[in-house]
């Protein structure tokens, strides 16, 4: 790879991980993603091909990529995702490929999705109670949810990873129910702190159930957790991961905590996106995205669209500003973006 030609934005950060959305469907409505209703879904001739995505990954591995997360919307709708998932992982140059889901559809797919490559699977679980998970999503189907982390785990998944949104009046009793699971089993519970990406621009700072108060809540319940230690002392996360992980300190289980909004992790990120109707996105905030289905489907040289990954991530602000008076939430929700 040309050292000058990677995707190295004004402030130094260096970009290895794309983060790819495979459609903007669901089979639910989480409330801090979608709306209830009436959702106005891409035309699929719209969609990135699986011939698309493939290629896009190809050229950004000359840039540096080197690790993948397919993402939606629910990425388990998009039909043969793992005849997707083989091709990538046969991509020379491709480290790692995860994928994230709502795990309603994963009891059929686990298999064949590990069977295809895949080997790192989150799946998102806001709660632990019934009631509790159709306020959040709006529809039922948590006994799916559970079937399908029990399908996941037979098929070689491990650890689990369950990423749970926390809401402040509505999942604050779910923190220690999360707590015994990830002490009982081997599944790492990553409490995400509510971000400002919801369809219907109802997020208040004061709904957000901090890192910290998470984490002060676990350990009056358990006892103390630690930072994970990595071999020679060092703190487990790469300073590039946006969860901070925890263990208890009988060793007993692994928590992870991901403070989007009280400590964010810009000035680290490596991360950039592209959206299933194939808009590079440097930021989750952005409010500006770069067109490469135009370029992919117009005949444009691999040249041509290795420059436009470069320019994009070149134009990436210092942060989110979630923070500041400056922020804007982006008009593309979460489910159109890509997680």
């Amino acid at each position: 790879m040309d050292q000058q030609r990677r995707l190295v934005d004004r402030f130094g950060r260096v970009h290895n991980n794309l983060r790819i959305s495979v459609t903007d469907r669901c089979n639910i409505r989480c409330f801090y993603c979608m709306p209830a209703e009436d959702v106005q879904f891409l035309p699929k001739q719209q969609l990135l091909t699986f011939e698309e995505i493939e290629r896009v990954v190809r050229i950004g591995v000359t840039l540096g990529i080197d690790r993948l997360r397919l993402t939606g919307g629910e990425p388990l709708v998009r039909r043969d995702l793992p005849l997707l998932v083989s091709a990538l992982s046969q991509i020379p140059g491709i480290a790692d490929i995860g994928l994230t889901t709502n795990g309603m559809l994963l009891s059929e797919l686990a298999q064949p999705l590990r069977q295809a490559g895949l080997r790192r699977l989150n799946i998102s679980l806001d709660a632990l109670d019934p009631e509790v998970f159709r306020r959040v999503t709006r529809r039922d189907g948590y006994e799916q949810v559970l079937a399908g982390i029990e399908a996941a785990r037979k098929a070689g998944f491990s650890p689990i990873k369950l990423n749970a949104v926390s809401v402040r009046g509505l999942t604050e009793d779910q923190i220690e129910p999360f707590g015994h699971l990830a002490r009982d089993t081997d599944t790492v519970v990553r409490f995400i702190e509510f971000m400002p990406l919801d369809a219907d621009s109802q997020w208040q700072r004061d709904r957000v159930l901090t890192a910290a108060e998470i984490l002060q809540r676990l350990e009056h319940a358990f006892g103390p957790l630690r930072p994970v230690a990595a071999e020679g002392g060092q703190v487990a996360s790469d300073g590039k991961a946006p969860a901070e992980d925890y263990e208890f300190v009988d060793g007993r289980g692994r928590i992870g905590l991901i403070a989007s909004v009280s400590q964010p992790f810009c000035a680290s990120c490596n991360r950039f996106r592209v959206t299933a109707d194939g808009r590079l996105r440097n930021c989750l905030f952005s409010h500006e995205e770069t067109d490469i289905r135009e370029l992919l489907r117009g005949g444009a040289e691999d040249a041509v669209i290795a420059q436009a990954m470069l320019d994009c991530i070149a134009a990436k602000g210092e942060g989110h500003e979630i923070n500041t008076s400056r922020f804007l939430q982006p008009l593309r929700p979460m489910y159109a973006i890509g997680g």
